[in-house]
């Protein structure tokens, strides 16, 4: 019998039926959204042949022994089975036009990645010696069809040596290319995880989100705001829809998808957590899926059974929506080897794009090439934000993503004020008696733009023991945020509690809260206009009293966080705004000033300009299969981010490494790893460099030892937190630097 794993032993028909199943599960579910019946053959039999070089006598003679059988040594050599399985497909019998058959075997050859290109003369050898003998095991095992002779071989060869197939717009060959591959790897993994490919396919998430709604108005009609009307009647349609703050958007969006798989972004994990529970709590609905990078963390810290199963079908793409970072599912305009399981799962899915304005030029150049590339090979997008910055729309435009399928909509209500504003031409530090005496009457909200200014901020109103006051921010362990973040929420809906919560732009976008006063640096409008959002969320302004105060000098993150020329910029249209129309700002305001300051005509000659233009130029320049997916990883998210682990923390919990060093359960040992990465904080490793060391624990193998968690280090740096009263200010850190979160 021919063996295809041995962990969990699988044989080669068992594992090839795997792919089978899911293949059915997929056209099932897809059949009618990809309508190109030679996308879906090919695919047949990219599924049934993927492993079929397994049969090679060397590879036998590896996985054989592994499962503890003696057996004479081959005398060839190791080749990677997937650079033999073309060679078991019966061409002369499938008759393939000359590009498909060219598809076929390039998916085939690259369902797995490799570093090195093979050898040609040795794959000829190889299959002349082997593997044609191994015909009528692979006919009888699997059930299919095997080459008559060997006199398609040479063919084969010159196929796998040809330039691999790249990146050509509305290339039809490219497009169904990509498909065959990219849905092939999907295949593969689930069937390798033994999980569902899909979940839930047939399931209307606008059914589910309109009866939530009916729910919370108790009426059978007019429950479904303006903005949610208008994505209800475009499902079809892809939408670019800038929405005020408490209009629905996320309702609105969860309507637009429907029936369609979705992937939900928004740039804040946290949002994402508060979205994820929304979701599968309030509208309790549990089939859908949570992916970024600590996911897993906070499946577990809700108590959630089941989360290593929702976790493992998020990673797989199973759920029927899944809400998750940029970073996990919309890389593939970097064409990084593999990149197209990313981009084939789009073919068939919707995306929403919450809160663009949020990322930097250099991502949202990303985004728009993922949509552009989407929009061609036949996906889904909604673009949904409380400001769009005009320049990204125009980009759009040029590059052809806005046409006739897609509408674009603005949506505000100016009936009734939520918003009056003062510029204070002196430091936010300079207020804190007033925060004082408003945090104890009212819920007050402070925002800085980095930690190191969030972290003073709290120290002196702290030390005044007079209010309640609150720190949140990105340099908290993953579990004590959990706990902040849980805190934040309960304060919110608790109407009688007064006091001040400190923090940064992590309370940005998503995060459904309302209070009464902000108090804010200076940040551009795009940026201070979400912070808006946070305070008088849902409630009109009575007595038109000033709610908003920003503070425009010695501002933290100035040429650092924040565009210097756009915070000199933005302080200029806030400016202009009070003498000319005083300090109520409208929401249809709000969105022209972002317009404005993000025109081109504003921005010519800016380093904002420039970086975004730069980044278009760059990503057209980039050649297919060059990066790795951990190299995409790192030009997306940028690499000056690190995991660590405070000292007197890790000292804590060495009992953790220790059982993690001699545990060989699978299982037990994700467990383990969970456990300490609630543990870690992400932190910026050029600024900690001197701080930074390598956890010394080790784990001894067959092949000699490695460092356990390599990826997560040990700060120097002491930890204040604490669980009871929520006191603290996470890591201890007397410099000034750059974190933001």
């Amino acid at each position: 019998m021919l063996i295809a794993k041995s962990n969990p032993k699988e044989s080669l028909r068992e594992h090839t039926m795997e792919l089978i199943k899911r293949f059915n599960q997929l056209k099932e579910s897809y059949g009618n959204t990809i309508q190109l019946s030679h996308v879906w053959d090919l695919l047949y039999l990219a599924a049934l042949y993927h492993d079929t070089g397994k049969a090679y006598s060397y590879f036998q003679y590896q996985i054989k022994r592994n499962l503890g059988q003696e057996l004479e040594k081959p005398e060839l050599s190791h080749i990677p089975h997937n650079y033999l399985s073309p060679f078991f497909l019966p061409l002369a019998q499938l008759r393939l036009p000359k590009h498909q058959r060219r598809i076929l075997i390039e998916a085939i050859t690259y369902h797995h990645e490799r570093d090195f290109s093979p050898n040609i003369d040795q794959l000829i050898k190889v299959a002349k010696k082997d593997l044609y003998h191994k015909f009528e095991q692979v006919e009888k095992e699997l059930g299919i069809e095997v080459p008559e002779d060997d006199r398609f071989f040479y063919k084969i060869v010159d196929d796998m040596n040809r330039r691999r197939t790249k990146l050509k717009d509305n290339d039809e060959n490219y497009l169904t290319y990509v498909l065959v591959k990219g849905l092939l790897h999907r295949l593969d993994h689930a069937a390798s995880a033994h999980v569902d490919l899909e979940i839930d396919a047939d399931f209307d998430l606008a059914k589910l989100t309109m009866n939530y709604l009916k729910k919370l108005t108790s009426r059978n009609s007019g429950y479904l705001r303006p903005l949610q009307e208008f994505a209800y009647k475009h499902q079809n349609k892809n939408l670019s829809l800038t929405a005020q703050t408490g209009m629905g958007k996320t309702e609105a969006a969860l309507i637009w998808a429907g029936k369609k798989k979705t992937f939900f972004t928004v740039p804040l994990r946290v949002s994402l957590n508060a979205l994820y529970d929304r979701v599968s709590s309030d509208m309790d609905y549990h089939a859908c899926g949570l992916l970024h990078s600590t996911s897993a963390h906070h499946l577990d810290e809700k108590g959630i059974e089941n989360w290593e199963v929702i976790y493992d079908q998020s990673v797989h793409f199973s759920n029927k929506i899944i809400f998750t970072t940029i970073d996990q599912i919309l890389k593939f305009p970097l064409r990084f080897r593999g990149y197209e399981k990313y981009y084939a799962t789009l073919a068939h899915s919707c995306i929403v794009i919450d809160e663009i304005q949020a990322y930097s030029p250099w991502v949202v150049a990303i985004v728009i090439k993922a949509l552009k590339m989407i929009h061609n090979i036949g996906g889904k997008f909604m673009i949904m934000t409380a400001t769009l910055p005009q320049i990204y729309l125009d980009t759009l435009q040029e590059v052809g993503v806005i046409d006739d399928n897609c509408l674009v909509e603005k949506f505000y209500d100016d009936s009734y004020v939520r918003h009056c504003y003062t510029l204070n031409n002196r430091s936010i530090l300079d207020d804190i008696n007033q925060m004082i005496m408003a945090g104890k009457q009212e819920k007050v909200l402070v925002i800085a733009n980095t930690v190191d200014q969030a972290v003073q901020l709290y120290q002196e109103i702290s030390s005044d023991g007079s209010v309640d006051v609150y720190l949140f921010h990105a340099r908290f362990l993953q579990k004590d945020r959990q706990i902040l973040e849980t805190s934040l929420k309960k304060f919110d809906k608790n109407r009688q509690r007064t006091g001040i919560w400190i923090t940064t732009q992590i309370v940005e976008a998503s995060i459904d809260i309302d209070f009464d006063k902000l108090y804010t640096e200076l940040a551009p409008l795009d940026s201070l206009f979400q912070r808006f959002g946070r305070c008088y969320r849902k409630r009109k302004l009575q007595d038109k009293k000033n709610n908003i105060n920003i503070y425009t000098e010695e501002v933290s993150g100035h040429g650092t966080v924040y565009d210097a020329d756009i915070l000199e910029y933005s302080r200029n249209f806030l400016e202009d705004h009070l003498s000319s129309q005083g300090s109520i700002i409208l929401e249809s305001q709000k969105m022209e000033m972002v317009e404005k300051l993000y025109s081109k005509e504003t921005l010519i000659g800016t380093n904002f300009y420039r970086d975004f233009q730069k980044a278009m130029l760059e990503l057209e320049q980039i050649e297919d299969h060059t990066y790795t997916y951990q190299d995409a990883q790192k030009l997306l998210r940028g690499d000056h981010a690190v995991m660590v682990i405070p000292r007197k923390v890790y000292d804590s919990i060495i009992h953790l490494f220790e059982k993690l060093e001699v545990e060989y359960d699978q299982k037990k040992r994700v467990q383990i790893r969970r456990e300490i990465e609630s543990f870690t904080c992400s932190v910026n490793k050029y600024r900690y460099k001197q701080h930074l060391y390598p956890i010394e624990h080790y784990r001894k193998t067959k092949s000699g030892k490695y460092r356990l968690m390599n990826h997560v280090y040990i700060l120097e740096k002491d930890y204040d937190f604490d669980v009871e009263t929520l006191a603290g200010i996470g890591i201890v850190d007397e410099e000034t630097g750059w974190e933001v979160f």
